[in-house]
């Protein structure tokens, strides 16, 4: 069972994550991570025959492969969560539809990966579900489609523009067992800080990063030197400043920050202005980079902040601000786990 404290559930009796599996397309291939993802798509379609389509594909392969590697079946599956950015989180829709188990729609934005990792743990931790699929995806034609310009109008990005990731994520949780344990969840409060401009992201999510990090850290008394890293989501190269500057004036130093929407790519070759986003972004990295250090060792503990901003198509036409949340999971190695 979980004990809650604060905002932050902290697990007694670790749940885990079994297996975990990354993949993406054409640019995440071409990009500093590319070795670690599990599989990479040569072209953005994927084999469909339009970008959506092809959002379903990369979940559905995620799945496939976390089930693969954990030498598992769908038979062994009890519940799915996920999510993704289009509207009614269609891709993750469209996937269950195939794999035809028990789901759960998450929305939030690029913090789904976060949020699906803290509910899979309370709900394994509380013996409601074992073989849990923690999973989601982006597209990056899919989502400036939806949220900006079609891309054949050729718009121009702005500096502080971030590129969507195609990817995909995929974690099997189980109550307990051999892998990387979740110690803990931090479920994040809306933050709007009056940013209005739909191009500039890692501004409108930094708040909320801070803020749910904060909130951690008074719950547990804990530090950020206790951790080997303090991974954000896709905070990007500018948001990754600000959430910096934020604690700072806190009287918090960030020496072990580390964003994954500023190591996905490479920014000045692949041109993609200040970093990556999406809910597929902060999942393939924790799939692919942050999990298997855990589990070789080479981390200890890292809390992991997912953070997404929470606009639409429509309040962004209404000349809304963007309100923003972020989620945090704090994942521990093997060794970690072991001990409690």
């Amino acid at each position: 069972m979980a004990a809650r404290r604060g905002d932050t559930l902290l697990f007694e009796r670790m749940p885990v994550i079994a297996s975990h599996a990354a993949v993406g397309g054409k640019k995440e291939g071409e990009g500093p991570l590319a070795a670690e993802f599990d599989e990479l798509f040569p072209d953005n379609n994927c084999g469909q025959a339009n970008w959506e389509t092809a959002e379903k594909i990369l979940q559905l392969r995620a799945a496939r492969l976390c089930l693969k590697k954990a030498h598992a079946t769908e038979k062994q599956v009890s519940l799915v969560l996920a999510g993704d950015l289009q509207a009614q989180c269609t891709a993750s829709s469209y996937a269950l539809r195939e794999l035809h188990l028990p789901f759960v729609g998450l929305f939030g934005a690029c913090s789904t990966m976060a949020e699906a990792l803290g509910l899979g743990a309370a709900l394994c931790s509380a013996g409601l579900a074992d073989g849990l699929l923690a999973m989601t995806s982006s597209h990056f034609c899919a989502a400036e489609r939806q949220f900006r310009t079609p891309l054949s109008y050729g718009a121009v990005r702005t500096p502080t523009a971030q590129w969507t990731a195609t990817a995909a994520g995929c974690c099997l949780l189980h109550p307990a067992g051999q892998g990387v344990g979740l110690a803990a969840a931090t479920f994040g409060r809306v933050e709007d800080y009056q940013i209005k401009d739909i191009n500039n992201m890692g501004a409108a999510m930094a708040p909320a990063a801070a803020a749910t990090l904060l909130r951690y850290l008074h719950d547990t008394g804990q530090e950020p030197k206790d951790f080997d890293a303090i991974y954000t989501g896709d905070l990007g190269h500018l948001g990754s400043r600000l959430f910096r500057e934020i604690l700072t004036a806190e009287g918090l130093v960030m020496k072990n920050h580390i964003d994954c929407g500023s190591i996905l790519y490479d920014a000045a070759r692949q041109n993609v202005k200040s970093g990556g986003s999406g809910p597929g972004c902060c999942a393939a990295v924790l799939c692919g980079h942050i999990l298997p250090r855990l589990e070789r060792g080479s981390y200890r503990r890292v809390l992991f902040i997912a953070t997404g901003a929470l606009m639409s198509q429509t309040t962004f036409l209404q000349k809304e601000s963007i309100p923003a949340i972020a989620h945090l999971v704090e994942l521990r190695g093997p060794e970690c786990t072991a001990r409690g």
